[in-house]
Parts: C-alpha cells; structure tokens; sequence
C-alpha cells in the first residue's frame, strides 16, 4: 500500500487531529485538517455552517471540500462525518490509506463535552452510541486499516499506524 497520503477517518473525539499532526511529525508529511478546510474556504466555523446551511447542506459542503482535496505526502484528519460523503471517500481512497481509528463509546464520552458546539452533526434526539452505531459500518466500509486506540496514547497510536502501514507496504 505505497500511497502517498494517509486519511484518518473516525467519530469525534477519536483523536484525528492529534494523532495526525504526530503522525504527520514522524513521517514527515504535511498535515491538512479537513475542518479547518472547510472553515478556511468558508470564512466560518463549522457550527456556524451547520445552523446556517443545516445538517444536509453541511454533509454536502464537507463531501466537496474532502471531494477536491489534492495533496500528497500529507496526513489527512477528516471531519467525523466525512464518511456521508460516498464521492469524497472514494476520491480519498483513491489518493491515501485510509485508516478508522477505533474507539469505545465511553472512552469518546469521557473526551467530549458538548458534541453541538465541536460541530457535530446529530439529529434531534440522537446519542453518541446511536451515531456510532450509524458510522460505524461507513467507518469499516472505507477503511484500509483499521486501528484499535483503547488504552494507549498518543504516541502508541501513532506506533500502532506506522507499524501496520510497514505491514502493508
């Protein structure tokens, strides 16, 4: 698997942008935070996105920013709802390894606060293990490599990737 990127896909609060930006450290990649693409492009933050165009026409906004996305060597942390966007996770699979990480639903409550104001897409009455259990599948679907995170940090996340990644060459 020699691809040139690496695409971090997973719920909120599973650590994409942290581990990206060590990841991206250690491999010597650049580091693109889809989010902040999307802010950047915009000129707003995603919560202010979310009330102004809704849930859908955020979802279609995001899938086209991570849809023309053109990089390489870089390390990509994707929004926790890019995987709605079926156009933009075929395009970043096409252009990176994409990897889920993993994490229980209580260790992600335990790292969230309030999932409205980190821009989090839910519909009105809907719980963190509900949407896990929606993104989950998508997660799996687009996934090259799947990474386990319970109990390890930072830095044993990013070992578990490179590791796998040397694996799959």
């Amino acid at each position: 698997m020699n691809k040139r990127n690496i695409t971090l896909v997973g719920m909120p609060g599973a650590g994409k942008s942290t581990v990206g930006v060590v990841l991206a450290k250690v491999l010597g990649y650049r580091f693109v935070d889809s989010d902040l693409e999307i802010q950047e492009q915009t000129g707003k933050l995603l919560h202010e996105l979310i009330s102004e165009l809704g849930d859908e026409g955020f979802l279609k906004l995001e899938g086209q920013v991570n849809a023309g996305l053109q990089v390489t060597n870089s390390v990509i942390a994707t929004g926790g709802s890019a995987v709605y966007g079926q156009k933009a996770m075929e395009h970043l699979r096409e252009i990176s390894v994409v990897i889920y990480l993993r994490l229980s639903c209580e260790s992600l409550k335990e790292r969230l606060g309030d999932l409205h104001e980190l821009g989090v897409v839910l519909t009105p009455g809907q719980s963190l293990a509900d949407l896990m259990e929606e993104r989950g599948p998508l997660y799996e679907k687009y996934a090259h490599l799947i990474i386990e995170e319970e109990n390890l940090d930072i830095r044993g996340v990013v070992k578990k990737i490179t590791d796998a990644l040397r694996n799959n060459e």
